[in-house]
């Protein structure tokens, strides 16, 4: 008998830190820009995140400074992550994902460390995570 794939695996799923000011803008950054509505958002505070990366054997702590997204069934994280959400948007976007992952993973991953670590203090946080609006609602797991 086949296995039954979970629905989260045929969704393109952001997971985010729900109280960091930037990944929120981020998150609206992205919202803007998906016509389409293809993707879909979870904090990483949420019992939905905590379950689906559980399945990816990512056990998340009390520092969620690490952004996640899932594509096609493949988890993607820290500066990959956001450059393949970039390529999911508009040709623009997809065109500078494209030249960005030429760089070496270990040089993105040192800025994108350096901001992640430095986040609250740069653009501060939030008391509780966002909630969604009436008109993304359903783009929020």
């Amino acid at each position: 008998m086949k296995a039954v794939k979970p629905d989260f695996l045929n969704k393109k799923i952001i997971f985010f830190d729900g109280v960091c000011n930037l990944c929120n803008g981020f998150i609206d950054f992205v919202i803007r820009r998906d016509k389409d509505k293809n993707i879909y958002y979870a904090s990483l505070q949420s019992e939905i995140g905590v379950y689906i990366l559980k399945e990816y054997n990512v056990e998340l702590t009390d520092n969620f400074s690490t952004i996640y997204f899932l594509n096609n069934g493949k988890l993607y994280h820290r500066s990959t992550a956001i450059l393949y959400v970039l390529n999911n948007l508009n040709f623009f976007y997809r065109i500078f994902s494209k030249f960005s992952l030429i760089f070496p993973e270990r040089f993105r991953n040192f800025v994108y460390d350096y901001i992640s670590k430095n986040r609250y203090r740069f653009f501060g946080k939030k008391e509780t995570c966002r909630l969604p609006s009436i008109e993304e609602r359903d783009q929020f797991l």
